[in-house]
This record gives structure tokens, sequence and C-alpha cells, in this order.
């Protein structure tokens, strides 16, 4: 089985996400896409979550008409910090008979080397799925240099011009703008009832 995994913070999953997920899921030929909803990201801990649980209902409500898009309890079942190369070892120890690819952005693959344990989270993935626009270029050459074995790993993934991101979607809530077509119906109707992002 080929599985990949996508995780993040989700706050909040929007229709870019589930175009990637969908995208990755039809040029990789995966199985299923694992989404892994980590609580608390290491590199965004300035930023003020809504809880858990909420954002656990809003990718709920974003994933469960798609069969191929199954959530994992991964992280949330386990206490900060979650670093990618432990939640993939993880993985790797409940699936130990599927292909783990990691699903990420060209701009996440260029930091890789900042991440914590990138070599240990390396051995962990079978491949990484790098979803890329066109115009942008993706640096193997120098990444080879930081983390030796990575080229073979790194498939480029052609990514559909999905301008959306979850930051624009919170500042556009912010200043009473429209994000209804931005994400899922089910998803605005948690952040109404919430009063997110406002």
């Amino acid at each position: 089985m080929r599985l990949g995994v996508f995780g993040g913070t989700f706050n909040p999953p929007h229709h870019g996400h589930l175009i990637l997920a969908s995208e990755a899921c039809d040029q990789a030929k995966l199985d299923k896409v694992l989404w892994v909803l980590t609580p608390l990201s290491p590199f965004k801990q300035e930023q003020v979550l809504p809880p858990v649980d909420i954002r656990l209902n809003m990718l709920r409500a974003a994933v469960n008409k798609d069969s191929r898009f199954e959530i994992s309890f991964i992280d949330i079942n386990r206490p900060a910090p979650h670093f990618a190369s432990e939640t993939m070892q993880l993985l790797r120890r409940a699936h130990p008979d599927a292909e783990l690819f990691y699903i990420m952005g060209a701009d996440s693959l260029s930091d890789l080397p900042a991440w914590h344990a990138p070599q240990e989270f390396l051995s962990a993935c079978d491949g990484l799925l790098v979803m890329h626009r066109e115009q942008e270029e993706v640096m193997i050459g120098s990444l080879e240099d930081s983390l030796p074995g990575i080229t073979p790993k790194i498939h480029l993934l052609a990514s559909p011009v999905v301008d959306i991101s979850s930051r624009e979607i919170r500042e556009r809530i912010g200043q009473k703008r429209s994000v209804r077509y931005l994400l899922p119906d089910g998803v605005l109707s948690i952040i109404e009832e919430n009063r997110l992002y406002q």
C-alpha cells in the first residue's frame, strides 16, 4: 500500500489543502492520504491556535466526503513537541508493510535541513512528494550536500495554481470579508459557530 502523509495545523483546512492531497493521490498513485493534525507546530509556536478538538472537527468536515482521505491521530495522541521525524517513525511502526510518502511544498523542502533530525525524517520516508509550480526552482543539488541520499527520494509533482492560504483566510475573516468559496461549507459553518479568527 502506498500512503501519503499530509501534516499541518490546518488552521483552517481549505480547498487548497484538498486539491493538493487529491493531486498527490492521482500523480503518485497513492492508495490513501493520512491527514496528520499537529496540535502545535514547532515552527508556529507564536501562533494562537483554536483548540485541537475544533480544528479536528474542521478537518473532519473537510475530508469526510473523500474515501481516499483518513485522519491520523498519531500526533493528537502524544505530547508535544510534534516533530515530523518522530511522527514518521511512529507511522512507519504503525504501517510496517506500507510505502510512506510525505507531502510537502517546495518551500518546506528548501527548509528541510533546518528541521529537527532531518536525516532521521528522511530515513523514515520512502519518498517526498513535493508540490511545486513551474516557475519555482527546486535546488536539489544543495539539498543533497546537506542531506546525502535525498535526491532519489524527491518526486516533483505539478501543482495546480491554487493561491489559497490559511493565513489569508484568517485575515479575511478578521476583516469581515467573504471566504465562502475558499473552504468547504462545513468548515465555514464551524468557524462561524465558534466565532473563530475574529
